[in-house]
Parts: C-alpha cells; structure tokens; sequence
C-alpha cells in the first residue's frame, strides 16, 4: 500500500502561481511513477502530468505544458507541481497517483494509489 496526501491548493488570481506537494508513506516511494490528475466539477478526470521513477523523465498534458512543472524528490517522498499562469480553466481538484501498471502515463486506470485530492480555484 502506499498512502498518497495532497496539500498546497488553495484560492488564486488568474496568472498567480501555486505549487502542489503530494507526500508518500508506505512501500518504496522511488519504486513508482507519479502522475497528477485533475477533475472540475461535471467533468471526466484529466491527465495533467507525471514522472518516472527516478524524475529523468517527464510527461505534460497540452494544457500544462510551458506552464506547469513536476518534479520529485525521493529522499522526501514528495512529489510536487509547480503551476505557474494559472487561468481559470485550471479550476479543479488536483489529485496524485502512484502508478504500479505498465502503458501509457496518461491513462488513470495505470495508476493504483490515489490521494485524497486538494483545491485549486482560480478566480479574480
């Protein structure tokens, strides 16, 4: 089991910044990948970006990319998204997930643990 808890959402101005953190507990953390998702209200959860094992490599929805930074740091059992530009469109819960399946890292059914999900508004 791993146990995944999300922190550092919150209210925001359109174009402000927020950063994520997602900590780990339980089996080794560096033994997965970590993926964020997100869901707003009425909609399907969506991929937002994820990392391997050992952060060499990273993976960005069309949305996040050029705005949007995830990185880990395995001594901590963390894993973080720094979201900068944020709009309005960003409005959602973010949740992270382990992913312990192989395929594509966009696919929420990869994913095996889940946090409990944290608040972004975006809003003026």
């Amino acid at each position: 089991q791993v146990q995944l808890v999300e922190s550092g959402g919150g209210l925001v101005q359109p174009g402000g910044s927020l950063r994520l953190s997602c900590a780990a507990s339980g089996r080794t953390f560096s033994n997965y990948a970590m993926g964020w998702f997100r869901q707003a209200p009425g909609k399907e959860r969506e991929f937002v970006a994820a990392i391997s094992w050992s952060g060499i490599n990273t993976y960005y929805a069309d949305s996040a990319k050029g705005r949007f930074t995830i990185s880990r740091d395995n001594a901590k059992n963390t894993v973080y998204l720094q979201m900068d530009s944020l709009k309005p469109t960003d409005t959602a819960v973010y949740y992270c997930a382990a992913k312990s399946r192989s395929g594509s890292y966009d696919r929420s059914d990869k994913y095996t643990y889940w946090g409990q999900g944290t608040q972004v508004t975006v809003s003026s």
